[in-house]
């Protein structure tokens, strides 16, 4: 496995692949990287030639007083990760290589990127957007694999994606848990014992609106409520939002129809975890 940390040398080894008809699958990562990550990695070796992983905490994502400080880091066992799930290329740049000093270009996309976590968090998905733009276009044409847990963000580069016509096919896969349902995520390491014990709460809430709608209830009020219902049982648990929204636009648009999201957001002391999960209403 090979390391790299400049863009021009990124490019001219993935370039180079390409021109002898290899397929090139990616996996962006902020690193810290967990099982869930290493799905990932492993599903684009399975599909594709050669493999590259990107670590890069990329602080337009954060906002001021948000955990950017704080978010774990370990290099060495990152690497080591993506070597056993067979990776072939990691691409680790500097946040200087990614952003000179005299950029003046962001990215925006609007819509699905405006409710729920756009409305919590408001500079967030720019942040995002303009990371894996560049990404994209540093890697050229590939698969790129997201896991489902930040199924809004999932949406985002969708959209993204689609709308810049970039030549990457954006491949979902799904939440990795823990065995009692906690979605696996670098935040979670921020958890006291108390906390991680009830942070299983978020998904026993989505569970139980689903439930609800698999039931036949249609009215997203109704199924929001359920989930605030399961989320106040803990008593260490804040909730930021949930919602019952259409999968694709995450915008409600009256009674529940076809495929649903249930997305909830979750706060313990300084620690804020996301999660979701989908079902399908009996209306079509």
């Amino acid at each position: 496995m090979k390391v790299i940390e400049t863009v021009a040398i990124l490019r001219s080894v993935l370039d180079s692949q390409r021109s002898g008809g290899a397929s090139v699958g990616f996996v962006p990562t902020m690193g810290y990287l967990h099982a869930g990550h290493v799905s990932l990695i492993e599903a684009s070796v399975s599909a594709n030639d050669l493999t590259v992983v990107s670590i890069f905490v990329n602080p337009l994502q954060f906002a001021v007083g948000e955990d950017l400080g704080s978010y774990p880091v370990d290099i060495a066992g990152d690497q080591r990760a993506c070597e056993a799930a067979g990776a072939d290329l990691v691409f680790l740049p500097s946040v200087e290589e990614m952003y000179p000093p005299d950029r003046s270009t962001t990215v925006t996309v609007g819509g699905v990127s405006e409710p729920l976590e756009g409305e919590s968090r408001p500079t967030h998905f720019a942040g995002v957007a303009t990371a894996v733009a560049k990404l994209f276009s540093i890697v050229g044409p590939c698969r790129a694999y997201f896991g489902a847990k930040d199924w809004q963000q999932l949406a985002v580069v969708r959209r993204m994606t689609a709308d810049l016509s970039l030549p990457v096919e954006v491949v979902d896969c799904p939440i990795v848990r823990e065995p009692d349902g906690l979605a696996l995520s670098s935040r979670n390491t921020h958890l006291s014992a108390e906390e991680r014990s009830q942070a299983t709460v978020l998904h026993r809430s989505l569970l139980a609106g689903a439930a609800l709608v698999e039931a036949g209830e249609t009215n997203p009020a109704k199924v929001e409520e359920e989930i605030t219902r399961v989320v106040a049982t803990a008593a260490l648990a804040t909730l930021d939002y949930a919602a019952a929204v259409p999968a694709d636009t995450l915008v409600a648009d009256g009674a529940l129809h076809g495929e649903v999201r249930l997305l909830v957001a979750v706060r313990f002391g300084r620690c804020r975890l996301i999660d979701n999960h989908g079902c399908r209403s009996l209306i079509p």
